[in-house]
């Protein structure tokens, strides 16, 4: 935190600015940095040396030779043509500044250019491989052990190489605090790159779940009361001619169900909703609305018998809303498949953590085949799956000896550990 003047501060910001427009330059043109680092080398190191005529330190001046002018300007160009590919190629750059630089002292020549070798030992240790590093270092000291044996007489062995030695160590601790650096923006790059990734999927995932879910309740609202509608209009038109009044309520079953289906389709789109004004609905159904859920498949035909075992009462509400849509499907699946002349047995029992569902229909009446297929699943069926599975249940589903079809579903009422969280 106490950092943050520091970065806000005007300068700061400009500076980050102009390193990142110079990176980006870099990106785009590497051969840009590469000529300015040579011309750099070369007005402030090698220009010197050929005013002065490559005349060394005046202390030391026995000790040099003054080479020609030619054969200065090859050492030089021996010294900076390899920092051009510095970057590319450091290795082979630093092997040949160092092959120069150990034939220019030999010869006994003074030159400023000689700094193209600590450039070298830096790009060699940012950019190149780690495992030449030592062989590197090793060659650098051999070459300034070179120099401070050739100055044995003049300055003890011991301070030249404390001082050359130190001279060295700059780059390559430079060099390595950089690469460091660079190695940790990358990761952290790399981790950001993941992390947003990993958000996307998380958000396909999310939306996929709900599209999932929603369309599981509208198979459930719809197909229930539909099937419901379809069966009591079939009635209604037979009974128009037979029984005037059994059609009239039979009509008025129908827009009594087609109601109650419009306002879960409301209840259900409303979640889709952002409007933070909507309208005040009626809670998921539970447990207490199989009884009227019983009440509209009687009135499309088929005699439905309830029964209960256990205080269902005390479920959670989402227990209550699972339960509910089990047994609305396997009653859809009834009055679609057996008939309005058909038998259906409904018993919900609860047994310390387990609770029971058992749907089962006696089938069409003696002479009518079963309608729709038996031996494949529908959309249904996997639904009550799923809705079973988010309490470690089950959900079977078979002919029935004798006759007719049989729905099972076991739900564990036991709490959820809590790495997996509880069902919404």
């Amino acid at each position: 935190m106490g950092l943050d003047p520091l970065w806000g501060h005007p300068l700061v910001a400009r500076l980050s600015r102009t390193g990142r427009r110079l990176r980006q330059a870099d990106h785009a043109r590497p051969w840009l940095l590469d000529t300015a680092v040579v011309g750099v080398v070369f007005l402030f190191f090698c220009v010197p040396d050929l005013v002065k005529g490559g005349r060394g330190p005046e202390e030391f001046a026995d000790r040099f030779t003054q080479p020609p002018l030619p054969w200065m300007l090859a050492l030089q160009a021996g010294l900076l043509i390899p920092l051009f590919w510095r970057r590319r190629r450091p290795s082979a750059a630093f092997a040949a500044i160092a092959a120069v630089f150990l034939i220019q002292w030999s010869l006994s020549v003074w030159l400023r250019a000689d700094v193209a070798l600590l450039v070298a030992l830096y790009s060699l240790t940012v950019h190149g491989r780690l495992r030449h590093l030592p062989w590197a270092c090793a060659t650098m000291a051999g070459a300034l052990a070179f120099i401070a044996v050739r100055f044995a007489t003049a300055v003890s062995v011991g301070d030249a190489l404390f001082f050359l030695f130190s001279t060295a160590i700059a780059p390559v601790t430079l060099g390595l605090a950089v690469r460091i650096r660079q190695a940790q923006l990358a990761g952290l790059r790399e981790r950001a790159a993941q992390l947003e990734v990993e958000r996307d999927q998380r958000s396909k995932l999310a939306a996929a779940t709900e599209r999932a879910r929603v369309a599981r309740e509208m198979h459930d609202i719809v197909g229930h009361n539909l099937a419901v509608i379809i069966t009591l209009s079939d009635a209604g038109s037979y009974a128009a001619d037979i029984a005037p009044e059994r059609g009239k309520e039979t009509f008025q079953l129908i827009g009594d169900t087609g109601r109650q289906a419009l306002g879960e389709l409301r209840r259900m789109l409303s979640v889709l909703r952002e409007s933070a004004d909507a309208p005040e609905l009626s809670p998921q159904p539970g447990i207490p609305d199989l009884d009227a859920l019983c009440d509209r498949v009687r009135a499309a035909g088929p005699q439905v018998v309830y029964r209960t075992d256990g205080d269902l009462d005390l479920l959670d509400r989402s227990v209550q809303l699972t339960v509910y849509r089990i047994v609305q499907e396997a009653l859809t699946n009834a009055l679609k498949h057996a008939g309005a002349d058909t038998r259906v047995d409904l018993a919900l029992t609860v047994d310390g953590s387990e609770l029971y569902i058992r749907v089962q229909d006696t089938g069409p009446r003696p002479g009518t085949a079963r309608r729709g297929p038996t031996n494949q699943e529908g959309h249904g069926l996997a639904g009550m799956r799923e809705r079973a599975a988010l309490y470690n249940g089950t959900v079977t589903a078979g002919p029935r000896p004798g006759g007719g079809w049989t729905v099972r579903a076991t739900l564990s009422l036991a709490p959820l550990p809590a790495t997996r969280g509880g069902a919404s």
